[in-house]
This record gives C-alpha cells, sequence and structure tokens, in this order.
C-alpha cells in the first residue's frame, strides 16, 4: 500500500526558507515519479514541483523557480521541497503525490496522480 507522509511546515517569516519532507511507506520511491502541490484557502489546488523517476528531471512553477528545489534522497526513501525566499502568497497546505505511470504527461498536473499523502501546512507571514 503507497503511503506518503508530508513534515516540515510551519509559520516561516517573509524571505525565510522551510524545507518540507515527503517520506514513503510501502514502496521504492525512486521508482515513482513525485510531485509537490499546494492548495491555498479559497484556491484550487496547483502544481509547485515535480521530480521525474528515472531520470530525475526537475520541472518547477513559474512561481516558484528560482527560489524552491526538489530532490530525492534513495536511501531515506524520502523526497525534499526545499523553499527559500518565501512570500505570503506562498501560504498553503503543501502536498506530495506518487506514482509510476502518470495519468498525464505533466507531472505538475494534479490528475496525473492517485496517491496523495495528507499534507503540512506552511504560513508565510510577519
Amino acid at each position: 500500500q503507497v503511503q506518503l507522509a508530508e513534515s516540515g511546515g510551519g509559520l516561516v517569516q517573509p524571505g525565510g526558507s522551510l524545507r518540507l519532507s515527503c517520506a514513503a511507506s510501502g514502496f521504492a520511491l525512486d521508482y515513482y515519479t513525485i510531485g509537490w502541490f499546494r492548495q491555498a484557502p479559497g484556491k484550487e489546488r496547483e502544481g509547485v514541483s515535480c521530480i521525474r523517476r528515472g531520470d530525475g528531471s526537475t520541472y518547477y512553477a513559474d512561481s516558484v523557480k528560482g527560489r524552491f528545489t526538489i530532490s530525492r534522497d534513495n536511501a531515506k526513501n524520502t523526497v525534499y521541497l526545499q523553499m527559500s525566499g518565501l512570500k505570503p502568497e506562498d501560504t498553503a497546505v503543501y502536498y506530495c503525490a506518487a506514482e509510476v505511470h502518470l495519468r498525464r504527461s505533466n507531472c505538475l498536473s494534479l490528475t496525473a496522480y492517485d496517491n496523495w499523502g495528507q499534507g503540512t501546512q506552511v504560513t508565510v507571514s510577519s
């Protein structure tokens, strides 16, 4: 059974940094494409970043390019999202998702994934 658990969220001041973790259990995460998504209050869930299985290609939403970095540690069966230069508009619940064979070619599309974690809250505020 595929299980994902996000952690690392919290309250941070604008310009600060956080590192989110997506820990996998029940499967070897390196066989999966992993996506990070976020959902702000009153808004639709949106893709933030993803890392493909195999070649490890990474992709980012325009809104986070240059500020966020996705990476994976296969030994720890964990994918990370390093976030820096945080802005109030980054406030959201952040989710990770995993899929072996994406349902969409775009790994930033939330409909590409069937397996989701429960989310972790990130609040950027002074």
